[in-house]
Parts: structure tokens; sequence; C-alpha cells
């Protein structure tokens, strides 16, 4: 007999690029020991056309995954599922074809969040996880299609703010080749850092001081990568990583996904998003300490405490 979890205080089916995960806590719980966990893989990196649409087979596959991961929380008595699709969706040039194709093929109607909004859910994640006593937090999290800057000193962010600058669009746009010249990497070096320090020049005065933290899987790699040793293990060094980013321009996806820490999924956005990572390092003081929860997380926990309603938004705005 299946378990029947009954009444959960927070669930979120995650559909982004790579996977789409649920993740259910129930009342009092953490996202390090969901009450119910499910994932199907996706690789919707590969279904985008030359217009940025999302290929048919793409659609399809999202269709899947979405009836798999709704048909796992039916399984268990979860009815109240926030479907939340990420911008490898949210980008994509025929978005509301999707969401209008996805909710035929399986009932849901897609969610997305703004990068704001995600800048901030990552903050919440984040905050939980190093606790009130940590003091400020700087967090940096790099998307495929985004990049989410989020700071503060109190149990909500003070700023927030989202850039285009994920490592996949980055990519996309940048690299016609695995191997680029080094005169487009320093391009592309200079381009992310004027980006960077546009959006965080008037917050700098104020987060000097703050801990930086990392919340993505793209950081966590890069950490793996760049400081492999037991006592960088879990932080990511500005001058550890400029060392490898000539070394990642230089070989194909197939030699980095053999790279430690860099998965054969990821491989090929690997430069964009060390490049990404050196801007935000360059200006959040060299160094940076990964962080397991981000924005699915800093939802769920949102979602537990009542701060956040079930459609994503903040409960004192509902």
């Amino acid at each position: 007999m299946r378990k029947q979890i009954g009444e959960p205080s927070a669930a979120v089916l995650d559909v982004g690029s790579f996977s789409a995960r649920l993740v259910v806590l129930a009342k009092g719980g953490s996202p390090l020991d969901p009450v119910l966990s499910h994932q199907t893989r996706l690789r919707l990196d590969r279904e985008l056309d030359d217009d940025g649409n999302l290929t048919r087979r793409g659609i399809d596959a999202v269709s899947s995954a979405v009836e798999a991961g709704m048909t796992m929380a039916a399984k268990h008595g979860v009815e109240d599922v926030y479907p939340l699709a990420t911008s490898s969706i949210r980008d994509a040039a025929n978005v509301k074809q999707v969401v209008c194709d996805v909710a035929k093929a399986t009932g849901v109607k897609l969610r997305f969040l703004t990068g704001r909004r995600e800048a901030e859910l990552a903050y919440v994640g984040a905050r939980r996880w190093y606790g009130a006593s940590a003091g400020g937090l700087l967090v940096l999290d790099i998307g495929g299609g985004t990049v989410e800057l989020a700071a503060g000193e109190a149990e909500e962010a003070g700023f927030a703010h989202s850039l285009p600058l994920g490592a996949r669009s980055l990519t996309r746009d940048w690299f016609a080749t695995e191997c680029p010249s080094p005169k487009v990497v320093r391009a592309m070096r200079e381009h992310v850092l004027d980006e960077v320090r546009d959006a965080m020049q008037e917050v700098l005065p104020q987060i000097r001081d703050h801990r930086a933290v990392g919340c993505s899987k793209v950081l966590r790699q890069l950490a793996r990568l760049a400081g492999d040793r037991p006592s960088r293990s879990r932080e990511l060094h500005l001058d550890d990583l400029r060392a490898w980013i000539p070394r990642l321009a230089k070989l194909p996806a197939k030699r980095r996904a053999e790279l430690p820490g860099i998965s054969r999924q990821r491989s090929h956005q690997a430069l964009a998003g060390a490049i990404v990572a050196e801007a935000l390092l360059t200006l959040s003081g060299g160094q940076v300490a990964i962080c397991p929860w981000s924005t699915r997380d800093g939802l769920l926990l949102g979602m537990l405490d009542g701060l956040v309603t079930l459609d994503g938004k903040p409960a004192k705005a509902a």
C-alpha cells in the first residue's frame, strides 16, 4: 500500500532545463528531509531552435515530466502542488504555446516567478540555511537564463535583482564554437563585468561586509573544479577560478565533462558560467561560500511558514 502523506504544508514541482523535480515537505519539515521527492530528467537545452522556440519534442518532454510528477504526488495524497517553470521555459520565444500545450496534455498550468522574485526566494533559502546569526548575506545564483542577486541582513532581502546573464544564454549568444578565441572570451568577460557592476554599484557600499553565498549548481560545480581541496571544498575563490577560465576555453564540452565537478549536461556552458562567476566574485570580495538551498527551497520554506501563498507571492501582499 502506498504511503498517504495526508495534508503536506508545501509541495513544488520544479521544471527546469535538466529535470522536473517534485519536492514535498510536511509541516515542520526541511528540504534536507522531504517526505516525497521524485525526479524526471529533461534536456531542454537541446530543444531550443535558432529562433529560441522550444521544439515540439521539448514541449512533449515537459508534458510527460509534469504528468509523471503530478501522478506521483496524487498517488501519495498530495493535492496542492506549485508547478514552477524556470527560465528555460519562461524565456522561450513560444512560451505561451508551451504553457497552453502542457495544460491541454496534463491539466496543469505552469507558473512562473519573475527574476526578482526568484532572487528574493533564493535569499530566503540561504538565510534559513545560515541562520539569523550569520549577519548580512549577499546571495548569488547563476542559472541557465538569468543571474539572481539578493542581499540583506533580515529575514527578507533588502536588495534583489535579476540579470539576463545565464550560462546557457551567454553560451548561445557569444560562442559560435565550443572553443572560442581569446578575443571573444576577453570581450565577454568585460561585458559581463560591466553588466554586473552596473546592477550592483548602488548597493556595493552597503554590502561590502556581507557574506557572499552561492546558491546554484553552476557555482557548486565550479567550486568542485577550482577548489578541489579539503579546505576549500565548500568555497569558490576568485584566483582559483581565474586560472581555470583559459583552460576551459581550450577544451570542447566532451573534455570539460571529464574534469572534477563538471557534469556532462552542463559541460557546454561551463565556460560561460565561469565567466559570470568571475564577475560576481570580483565585486563581492573574491570568494563565495556554497549553499545547497536556493529558490525552490526558499519557496517551500516560505510556504511552510505561511509567508508565501500558493501562487508564490508574499503572503502579506496576497
